[in-house]
C-alpha cells in the first residue's frame, strides 16, 4: 500500500512537538529582530524563517544561498524597473521573465527564481509612499533576517530525526 509509511492522526510524537517549538521560537526571533530594525513589514522575516525551518541544516544552507540570491535579484530588478517605468502588467511580466533567464544563466534553482519573483512582485506591485529602492532594501533585509535566523537556529538546535517505522 502506498500509505503504509505515513502517519495518520495521533499519537503526537516528541519530534513533532520539538519541531513546532523550534519553528515558533525562530519565527518569533525573526519577527522581533525585524521589528527592532524598524522594518515596515517585519512579518516577511517571520514568513521566511517559517520556510527555512522546514529543512535540515545541510539542505537549508544550500537552498538558502539560492533564496538569498533570488531575493537580491528580485529586489534589485524590482527597484530598477519601478524607478524608471510606470507600473504595468507588461513591465511586471518582463521582470518576471528576465529573472527566470538570469536565475537560469547563474545556475540558480527554482527556489531562487521563486524568491526573486515574489520580491519583484512586492517591490513593483504594492502601492507605497516611499521610493521603490527603499522598499527593495527593506524587503531584502527582512528576508535576509528570516534566512539568517532560520539557519542559525537550525545549526544551534538541529531537528530530531524521526525513528524508523514510526517508533519513538
Amino acid at each position: 500500500m502506498a500509505n503504509e509509511g505515513k502517519r495518520k492522526g495521533l499519537p503526537l510524537r516528541r519530534a513533532d512537538v520539538v519541531q513546532a517549538v523550534r519553528t515558533t521560537i525562530a519565527a518569533v526571533i525573526s519577527l522581533e529582530i525585524a521589528s527592532l530594525l524598524k522594518l515596515p513589514e517585519a512579518y516577511w522575516a517571520a514568513i521566511t524563517t517559517l520556510i527555512v525551518m522546514q529543512s535540515t541544516l545541510g539542505a537549508a544552507l544550500t537552498i538558502s544561498e539560492h533564496r538569498f540570491a533570488g531575493t537580491a535579484l528580485g529586489a534589485g530588478l524590482g527597484a530598477l524597473v519601478a524607478t524608471y517605468f510606470a507600473p504595468s502588467v507588461v513591465w511586471f511580466a518582463a521582470g518576471v521573465f528576465l529573472l527566470g533567464i538570469i536565475c537560469s544563466a547563474l545556475g540558480l534553482d527554482k527556489a531562487a527564481y521563486r524568491f526573486a519573483g515574489i520580491t519583484l512582485a512586492i517591490v513593483m506591485l504594492v502601492n507605497r509612499v516611499k521610493p521603490a529602492w527603499v522598499i527593495a532594501v527593506h524587503r531584502f533585509v527582512e528576508v535576509s533576517v528570516g534566512i539568517a535566523v532560520g539557519l542559525i537556529l537550525t545549526a544551534l538546535w538541529p531537528a530530531e530525526e524521526a525513528a524508523p517505522n514510526g517508533g519513538r
